[in-house]
């Protein structure tokens, strides 16, 4: 069944930059994107018009090659998206998707961060193609912008703070990078398991959002000087003790100044390092010449326990955890416990302002392209 029909828009990294910025002025152009060829898709496949598609960091790095996971240029970005089913193979099941429902993509299954041969396929575009089995309904009250933005967001914050650091009721926990899109969702998922959240970022304006979304307090991070100073202010909101969990998200001296308020036997979770994205080698070269380096005499007289945290390859090695993480997500949308916070929308034709903004962190919560628009 289609209703394929008009000439779209797509767009393509043509080559990996030598830093995302590089890419994004250098390496992105803007093409024609003819509808898909039915007769050369699987059975079981999947056409998506594309309403909305998340611009999210990992969207950036892969754009420099310095993300772990590197489709091959030429390819379409964009992890996540959701839209509207335009056509359907004849062995997909017409009572779960079927033409005209609204739906979103499962950027573990379809798009650039997944493996195989959906990974061309990527959400900055008119039309995509997915299998089936990474097609899941749009959540009734759900906006195709808060569709695309959850659950990239959500279940990193579930499998760093949950499945990782064991977070639960009555501990407290210090996010970092809480305005951003995987911050926002730490905050909300700490708050749904009944942890009191510190949680910081750059500027004061966009906190104010944060502590609206939830937050029990709200520190900035980058005071005059320059430097990161909040360990005083953890302290004396904890009662001396310091934060059970940290989500690092950011590294640098974040990471440095977090070890330093921590209750003794705290979990640190390594979620990013969005302060230090040169670590490795532009350009999809391998290797990390300007690897971050840990205070080990500060893990050791604190008795951290330091977890990695990476989402995507953990999922990949073991697809076993991934059933319970998404039945408790949808479980918390349902109830209408959970919701994306969307701060910017783009039409396609901006994109390189969209990924620029990101970059800069110049709002709170998702971006978004609308590729129609």
């Amino acid at each position: 069944m289609t209703t394929l029909e008009a000439t779209g828009r797509r767009v393509v990294v043509t080559a990996f930059g030598e830093t995302p910025l590089d890419a994004v002025d250098n390496c992105l152009s803007i093409e024609e994107q003819p509808p898909p060829d039915p007769g050369r898709l699987r059975p079981t496949d999947v056409v998506i018009a594309v309403k909305s598609a998340a611009v999210g960091w990992v969207d950036l790095l892969m754009t420099s090659g310095q993300y772990q996971h590197m489709p091959k240029p030429p390819y379409c970005p964009g992890l996540e998206y959701s839209g509207v089913v335009a056509w359907t193979g004849p062995e997909v099941d017409p009572s779960a998707i079927a033409v005209g429902d609204r739906v979103l993509a499962d950027g573990l299954l379809t798009g650039p961060r997944s493996v195989g041969d959906y990974q061309q396929y990527g959400g900055f575009a008119s039309y995509a193609v997915a299998p089936a089995k990474a097609v899941l309904p749009l959540p009734e009250r759900f906006s195709f912008d808060q569709g695309c933005c959850l659950l990239g967001n959500y279940e990193t914050a579930y499998h760093c703070l949950i499945a990782c650091g064991a977070l639960k009721r009555g501990e407290t926990v210090l996010i970092h990078g809480a305005t951003g899109s995987t911050g926002l969702a730490a905050v909300h998922v700490a708050k749904l398991v009944g942890a009191t959240v510190i949680a910081t970022g750059r500027s004061e304006e966009k906190l104010d959002v944060v502590r609206e979304q939830g937050a029990d307090h709200v520190l900035c991070s980058k005071p005059a000087d320059g430097a990161p100073g909040f360990r005083e202010e953890v302290k004396a909101l904890t009662g001396g003790r310091g934060v059970d969990v940290v989500y690092d998200s950011i590294g640098g001296a974040i990471s440095l100044e977090s070890m330093r308020c921590v209750a003794f036997g705290a979990r640190f979770l390594i979620v990013g390092w969005a302060a230090t994205p040169f670590v490795a080698r532009g350009k999809g070269q391998r290797g990390a010449p300007n690897a971050n380096v840990l205070p080990t005499n500060l893990i050791m007289m604190k008795g951290l326990k330091v977890i990695g945290c990476p989402t995507a390859i953990s999922t990949l090695r073991a697809p076993s955890i991934r059933g319970p993480r998404l039945a408790q997500i949808l479980g918390w949308v349902e109830a209408g416990s959970l919701s994306p916070l969307v701060g910017r929308a783009y039409p396609l034709a901006r994109v390189r302002e969209a990924m620029k903004a990101k970059w800069a962190s110049d709002f709170v919560g998702g971006c978004v392209l609308h590729p129609a628009e």
